[in-house]
Order: structure tokens, then sequence, then C-alpha cells
């Protein structure tokens, strides 16, 4: 079946005056660049620069607010709704990340003294005391051991994720975001029960069951499965033009959990004198995490879209032949046995890594070159960004402790300050550098008042996106060339200060990558970049925990330098990028599909006008 016209004589007329302007009308094709033609865009209305979700935001055309009009304000999906749980939620996750740590020390240097005793019956040792303040376990050998388990765990989350984030992201289109982001928390709840389980019977439990609540933390999605969901519901109730407003929110709360976490953290171990108390405290916040999110939060997808979706990927399945079972209809009831069906038989039959292929348009023409080369640039900094946080993160924490023999309350002390910092580039920095770059040119070349337009578009990154994302890599490699010549407590405080400003970068290429495709296939890119984090979460620790371990009795500052050059290299990716660089929608070139099952799938997923009207 050939692919039918997604746009009608009226659509193109009612868009034909906004597209109007000097030269020739944009060619079509599967991307487009734009340079900023006075006439191609109307200078005044909704725009980066206007305040998050205002009044004006249910007037500018989002048709994510079009299946929500007339409803009371608590029924209506907005991201405060989201921010409420998710700040509760990264309080206790900032809190626990040291404790946790530290605890997996304990625990290890424990077994370790254990089996040597049991070997050499001279060998004496003073008790190791989880949450204490014990010295004794900071040899080489411990450390190793400590980095080796950290592998495992790293591991096993990262390779169930990437196998879970991409299906509950897929599943939350058909379904709903509350559900999955109810699924994610699940896993972490039983996760945290095991700990406190390991921490509480240190004889008769042995840490290595923290691999069985990494299982559940990995197949549940993890915190890369949450934070793809949390992006997703953003992208449902916030227009392109306050996406990066709203973004910055998320990674705020994040921050700011990861900045007075571990303070009041410290203060609660200093105080109790055990650790059990922080992961009695995080499993009560992954309990509150789901139950805001199932009696307050609203749905940011209305049954009309889930339907919609459930009916494109029923269709899917139909094209692909006879080899796909019929589960019945998706958009009537189904059974938990029908669900497991399709789960399974879609983790069975898919390509794992079928996602990445929106970061590989098709186009053959230089416009196409550019939007590949911008994706490749921005998702391979998206991975050197996360991945140094998830893999060096806690290693830095082993280094100073290692280094500078810091204890729980030094290191909660060393991380949340860096976090503040990072808190502080986000609500401020970020600010004034939007008014000052965005906000007063667009005010000064502003000659007339034009009409508000009638829906908003994504135009691709802009040339201040670009150059933001540059200055916070430049701050990376900074900072962490600083980590590498530090022999101080108070020189590797300063290095951390340099990186803590990296954190402009964080929200700015999540928002800088959804401009690049239309509304409709946000998501989609989102999975793929949760695909490819994912997937960091397995490499990265595999590299940095294994550098780390076989050279910290040698040179242990050998995984910061790996660290420098990672930060270095995704610098020189963002030369590559170009502003005003996006795909379009509309009359997107379609693929040529090799095979006559490609051509169907490709027909089912292109063609709008089979969706039955809903």
């Amino acid at each position: 079946m050939a692919p039918t016209p997604r746009r009608d004589e009226t659509d193109a007329s009612r868009e034909a005056p906004r597209n109007a302007g000097p030269g020739p009308p944009p060619a079509g094709g599967s991307t487009r660049t734009q340079s900023g033609d006075a006439g191609s865009e109307p200078r005044h209305g909704p725009g980066e620069t206007t305040p998050l979700l205002s009044a004006g935001a249910r007037q500018s055309g989002w048709e994510g607010d079009a299946d929500f009009v007339g409803l009371p304000w608590w029924k209506r999906p907005s991201i405060w709704f989201l921010l409420a749980p998710y700040a509760v939620f990264t309080l206790a996750f900032g809190g626990s990340m040291v404790p946790r740590l530290n605890l997996i020390i304990d625990l290890i240097c424990k077994h370790y003294f254990a089996d040597r005793a049991a070997n050499d019956p001279d060998f004496t040792f003073a008790p190791v005391i989880p949450g204490g303040n014990n010295r004794q376990c900071f040899i080489p050998d411990v450390q190793r051991q400590v980095a080796n388990f950290g592998l495992a765990l790293s591991v096993t989350i990262g390779s169930l994720s990437s196998l879970s984030a991409p299906k509950l992201g897929s599943l939350s289109d058909r379904y709903g975001r509350k559900p999955m982001m109810a699924v994610c928390a699940i896993g972490g709840i039983l996760s945290e029960i095991i700990t406190i389980l390991a921490a509480k019977f240190p004889d008769a439990i042995s840490f290595r069951w923290l691999l069985l609540g990494a299982f559940f933390e990995g197949l549940s999605g993890s915190f890369t499965a949450g934070s793809v969901l949390s992006h997703a519901y953003t992208s449902d109730c916030t227009p392109p033009s306050k996406r990066g407003v709203a973004i910055g929110y998320l990674h705020s709360c994040l921050f700011t959990g990861l900045a007075v976490g571990p303070l009041i953290a410290g203060y609660l171990v200093e105080w109790t004198g055990s650790l059990l108390s922080i992961f009695y405290i995080l499993l009560g916040c992954h309990i509150f995490y789901v139950s805001f999110l199932t009696f307050v939060t609203p749905e940011s997808l209305s049954r009309r879209r889930q339907l919609a979706a459930r009916g494109k990927h029923h269709l899917a399945l139909g094209a692909l032949g006879p080899a796909a079972p019929d589960f019945g209809d998706p958009t009537g009831p189904a059974t938990l046995g029908s669900h497991i069906l399709r789960l399974a038989h879609s983790t069975t039959s898919s390509n794992p890594l079928a996602p990445l292929d929106i970061l590989f348009p098709a186009g053959s023409g230089p416009e196409a070159a550019r939007l590949r080369r911008n994706f490749l640039a921005l998702a391979f900094t998206d991975v050197v960004l996360l991945g140094a946080a998830i893999s060096a993160g806690p290693i830095i924490i082993l280094y100073v402790e290692y280094m500078f023999e810091w204890g729980n309350f030094e290191s909660s002390r060393f991380l949340s300050m860096t976090s503040m910092v990072r808190v502080v580039a986000l609500i401020g920095i970020l600010p004034a550098v939007n008014y000052f770059f965005r906000h007063r040119p667009a005010a000064a070349a502003a000659a007339a008042p034009a009409p508000v337009p009638a829906s908003e578009k994504n135009r691709g990154a802009d040339e201040v996106d670009i150059w933001i994302l540059r200055v916070a890599l430049l701050a990376e490699v900074v900072g962490a060339t600083g980590y590498v010549f530090a022999r101080t407590g108070k020189a590797f405080v300063a290095s951390a200060v340099m990186t803590s400003f990296g954190g402009l970068g964080s929200a700015t290429i999540q928002a800088a990558l959804s401009k690049h495709v239309p509304p409709e296939r946000v998501g989609q890119l989102l999975g793929a970049v949760g695909l490819l984090n994912s997937l960091a979460r397995v490499a990265s620790p595999t590299v940095f925990n294994k550098l780390y371990a076989a050279t910290v009795e040698s040179y242990p500052q050998a995984f910061l330098v790996l660290l420098v050059s990672l930060f270095a290299m995704a610098f020189v990716a963002t030369a590559f990028i170009r502003p005003h660089v996006y795909m379009k929608g509309e009359d997107e070139e379609p693929r040529r599909p090799s095979t006559s099952l490609e051509r169907a799938r490709q027909d089912v997923i292109e063609d709008e006008e089979l969706l039955p009207a809903m």
C-alpha cells in the first residue's frame, strides 16, 4: 500500500501564511534548515522566553491540551504534578548515594576479614560495624572488591534496563505514562527491601543478595526508564517552546536532591550512628512516589490518544504477516494473559536496536546529512554526560575517601556542595543567559507586532543552545583535568566546582534533541536516547570500575584521565552541530524498504489515515 498524504488542502492553506517570506518555498524532503528569514516565523508569540505554563500556554495551539479543555485544573496534566513527587524521590535518591556505597564497602569488608580469619587463625582485625568509622576497610584489596562488585551491580541494572526501558517507553504511548512510571518505582521498592535486609542481617544475608535487588531495579527500567518517562510526560503537557524550561525544572529537582539529600543523610548518620535509617526513609519515599502518581497526578495521555496508539500498534503487528499472532482487539478489554503474550512476542521478535533508526533519518541531500550529524553528535554527547555521571560519580567518591581519608560525612558534604552549584547554574545562570542572549535580542529585533502562531513547531536547536552546551563541556574538561592533578581535598573541591557548571549541558541537550523532531516523534527519539543511555550503564561502569580496580595501587588517577578524554571528545563533537536543522513531520521523505516486510511496516507506521477516527 502506498503512504497516504498527511496533509490536506485545508492544512496547506492554513500553514501558507506562516511559510510566506522572501525567497523560494522550502523543498520537500526529510529535513529542513532555517536561517531565520524575516517572514518565516512571526517574531512575537509563545517562545522560550515566555513563562512556563502561563495563561497563554493554553492558547498557543499545542495539541496536547486539546483533549483536556474544560476539565478542572486537578484533572489537567501539568509538570507541576510531576515535580512534587519527583522532588521527594530525588531527595531520597541523593541522600542514599554515599550511604549505599559505604554500606557496600562495610559489607564486603566484613566478608573479606571473615574469610581471612577463617583461613588464618592468627589473623586479627578490628570489628567492622556497618555505618561506623571503619578505617581498616580502606585497603587496596577491599577497594578492588568494591569496584568489581559495583561493576556487577551496574552491568546487571544496565543490561536489563536496556531491554526494558524502550519497552516501557513504547507501552507508555499505548497505556499511559503513569502506570509505567509506577512500574519503575516498584522495582526500586523491591531493591530497597533487599538492601535493608542485607544491612540488618549481614551474617544471615550475604551482600551478594544486592544483585537480586539490582535485577528488580533493572527489570523495571531503573533511572533510565524513569527519566525517559518523565521527559515524555513533560513533552505531552508542555509546548516545544517551553520544554527546555520544564526539563530544566526536572533537572533542578534532581540536583537539589543530590545537594540537600547527602547533607541530610550525613547529619542523620552522624546523629544515629546507623545507615539503616537512610534506607527506611528511602523506602518510604518510593512508596510516597507511587501513591502520589496513582492518586494525585493526572495522566498526560488522553484515552483517545492511547486508543489511537494501540490501534496503530495493532496494525503494525498485523502488517508483519501471519507470523505475528492475533492477541485480540487492543482497543477493547484485555486479560492479563494477553498483555503478557503481547509483551513476550514483542521482546522475542523485535530487534532491540530498532529504536536507533530515528538517529539515521533517510535522505541524500545536504540537509539530511546535517540532521544525521546533529543527531549523532548530540546523542554521543548525551551518552558521555550520563555515562560520566553514573560511572565516574561513585568511583570519585571511592577515590576521595581513599586518597583524602574522608568519611561518610565529608563525602556527603562534598556531593551536596557540587550538586548545589549545579542547581544555581540551572535556576540562576541559565535564565540569565536566556534573557540576555534570547529575550533582549528578540525584543530589539521586533519591528511590529505579529499574530500568535496557530500551532508551535520545532525549528531545531539555535546558536544559544549550541554555545551553552560547548561552555558546559569546556567546564567539565577543565574541572576533570583539575581532578587529575589535585593532591589535596581543597584543590579537589575547587575542581569539582568547575565541573559543576557542566550541569548547564544536562538540560540543554535534552531540549536541543526534542527540538530536532516533530511532536509526534519526540517520544520515539527519547526512547532511542534511553536505549543508548542504558547501554552506557553497561559499558561505562565496566571500563571505569575495571580501570580503577587495576590501577588503585599504582596510579589511582587513571580513571580521571579517561574522564578528561571523554569530555574532550564530546566537546569536539559539538563543533559538528549546526543550528536550525530539524526533521519535517508533514512531508518527511520515506525510507526505501529493502523487503516487502519492511515496506509493510513502513506503510502502517507512517500512514496517519489508517487510524480510526476517535
